[in-house]
C-alpha cells in the first residue's frame, strides 16, 4: 500500500469536523475546474488544463507544467484540481521551506508509488523562482523520465527565473488576473455556498463594490475580507455586511503589489516610466504604492539614481546630486520619515528637463570598443615619466592646453579608429542648450577652426 500522509488526513479531518475554524479560502477551494472562475483560457475544451485533467500527461500529454501569474489567480487551486480529478498521488513542496533533500525524497516516492502500485504523482511546487539553479536541477531527472507530473508555480518572469533545461521541457501556461465579473461570482457563491458563509449574512452592493476594489484581482484577498467583514456583522448581530462594517472591519485597502513578486518589477518600471514621462503624479502614485507595500527605501532610491543619470542627465545635472542626497537621507532616518524625501526626489525628478544623450553617448562609446574599434593611443598623449619614453616618442609634441588662450589645445585625442567620432549629441532642453553650445564651440577649437 501507498504510504498514508498522516498530516494531509489530519486536516482533512479537522476540516469536516470543524469546517468554520478552516479559512473561508480554503473552503472556497474549486473541488472541479467547472467551480474555477476564470482562467477560460487554459480551461475551456481542448485547453491545455483541461486536457491534463481528462487525458492525463499519457504519452502524448505534458509532463511538466508552470503556471505563471499574480498572486491570488489560482495557481495552487489549479494543481489540487488536477490531482484530484485525475486520482493521482498528489505532493505538494514550497520552494521556501524545502531543498533538494526533499525533492529527492518525493521523487523516490513516485517512484515508488509508479512501481508497486501504478500510481502517478503530481508533485506541486510553489514559488520554483525561490530554487537555486542547484535546486531546479535535481527536478530535471524526474520530469524527463516522467516519474513525477510536475506543475510549478511562480509570480516571477520564468524566463528570468527559471532554467532553461526546466523551461523547454514544460508548458509554460501565463494565468490572466481575475476580473471584477470572476470576483464578483466567487463572492456571492461564498456568502450563499454552504461550505461558505451558508446564506448568514448578505453583502450589498456597495460592499461588494467595495470587496472588489480592495481585493486588485486577489481572490484569496477577496474572501479574506469578506470573511473578515462577515465575522465582524455576526459580532453586532447584523444580518447584513454593510459597507461600514466591511471598512472598519478591514481596516483599509491592502495594495496591489507583491514586492516579492513579478509586480515589484512591473510598479518599479512603471515609476521611472512615470518619471521620464514627467508625470509627476502618477509618479507619486507608483511611490505610494511602493512604500505601502513594504518596499525596502533603498531598492526605491537606487532606482532614483540611475533614473537621475539616464534620463535627465546634462538637461539638469544637479538632478543627481539630488538623487544622491536622498539616498544617503533614506539610509540615515529610514522609514517613516524617508518617505517625505523619496516623495521630494521623485517630484524633483519627474518635473526636471529629460535628456538621454549622456547615456546613449557612453552607450554608443562602449558599442564601438566591443566591435574592436579602439587602437593606440596617439604617441603625444602616452606616458612620458619614464626614461627612454624620449626615444619612443611617447608624450613628444604634446600641447598642454593651460598654457594656452581658452584652455583649449588642438590636436588629436581620440586613437585614429574613432578619431572623428561624435558619440555625445546634446538636446537643446533644460540646461543642456547651453552645453551643446559650449560643445559645438569647443570642437571647433579642437579642430582648429577657431580661435574665440
Amino acid at each position: 500500500m501507498e504510504e498514508p500522509d498522516l498530516f494531509t488526513a489530519a486536516a482533512e479531518e479537522r476540516q469536516e469536523k470543524h469546517p468554520a475554524s478552516t479559512p473561508l479560502a480554503v473552503r472556497m477551494r474549486p473541488r472541479t475546474l467547472d467551480e474555477v472562475v476564470g482562467q477560460g483560457h487554459l480551461l475551456g475544451p481542448g485547453a491545455p488544463l483541461r486536457r491534463l485533467v481528462q487525458g492525463g500527461s499519457g504519452p502524448a500529454g505534458p509532463s511538466s507544467v508552470i503556471l505563471w501569474g499574480p498572486p491570488g489567480i489560482g495557481k495552487t487551486t489549479l494543481a489540487h484540481v488536477v490531482s484530484q480529478a485525475t486520482d493521482r498521488r498528489f505532493v505538494e513542496l514550497s520552494a521556501i521551506t524545502a531543498g533538494v533533500k526533499e525533492v529527492r525524497a518525493v521523487i523516490d516516492g513516485a517512484r515508488r508509488a509508479s512501481g508497486g502500485y501504478g500510481k502517478e504523482t503530481v508533485l506541486f511546487l510553489d514559488e520554483i523562482h525561490r530554487f537555486s539553479k542547484a535546486q531546479q536541477d535535481s527536478l530535471l531527472p524526474a520530469v524527463e523520465n516522467r516519474w513525477v507530473t510536475l506543475i510549478a508555480a511562480t509570480t516571477e518572469n520564468p524566463y528570468f527565473s527559471v532554467i532553461s533545461p526546466l523551461l523547454s521541457r514544460s508548458l509554460l501556461l501565463t494565468l490572466q488576473a481575475l476580473t471584477d465579473d470572476d470576483l464578483r461570482g466567487l463572492l456571492r457563491r461564498a456568502v450563499a455556498d454552504e461550505r461558505g458563509l451558508g446564506g448568514a449574512v448578505s453583502l450589498p452592493e456597495d460592499a461588494e463594490a467595495h470587496l472588489l476594489r480592495i481585493a486588485g484581482g486577489d481572490a484569496r484577498r477577496a474572501l479574506t475580507a469578506l470573511e473578515a467583514g462577515a465575522g465582524s456583522a455576526l459580532a453586532k448581530g447584523e444580518g447584513e455586511i454593510t459597507l461600514a462594517t466591511l471598512e472598519e472591519a478591514v481596516d483599509r485597502a491592502a495594495v496591489t503589489y507583491d514586492r516579492d513578486g513579478d509586480q515589484h518589477y512591473d510598479v518599479a518600471s512603471a515609476l521611472i516610466k512615470s518619471i521620464r514621462g514627467s508625470d509627476v503624479d502618477a509618479a507619486l502614485h507608483y511611490l505610494a504604492r511602493m512604500i505601502e507595500a513594504g518596499e525596502d527605501p533603498r531598492f526605491i532610491a537606487r532606482r532614483l539614481m540611475i533614473s537621475a543619470s539616464e534620463d535627465i542627465g546634462m538637461a539638469d545635472p544637479t538632478a543627481l546630486q539630488t538623487a544622491v542626497a536622498g539616498a544617503q537621507a533614506v539610509a540615515l532616518i529610514g522609514f517613516p520619515e524617508a518617505r517625505i524625501v523619496l516623495g521630494q526626489v521623485v517630484v524633483a525628478l519627474a518635473l526636471a528637463p529629460k535628456s538621454n544623450a549622456a547615456y546613449l553617448a557612453i552607450d554608443a562609446a562602449l558599442s564601438d570598443v566591443r566591435a574592436g574599434l579602439a587602437g593606440p593611443v596617439p604617441p603625444h598623449l602616452r606616458d612620458g615619466h619614464y626614461k627612454g619614453a624620449d626615444r619612443l616618442g611617447h608624450a613628444q609634441g604634446y600641447l598642454y592646453p593651460h598654457d594656452l588662450p581658452g584652455g583649449i589645445a588642438a590636436q588629436q585625442y581620440a586613437p585614429d579608429a574613432v578619431h572623428g567620432k561624435r558619440y555625445y549629441e546634446p538636446t537643446r532642453y533644460g540646461a543642456e542648450a547651453r552645453y551643446a553650445e559650449v560643445a559645438e564651440r569647443v570642437r571647433a577649437r579642437l579642430r582648429g577652426e577657431s580661435d574665440g
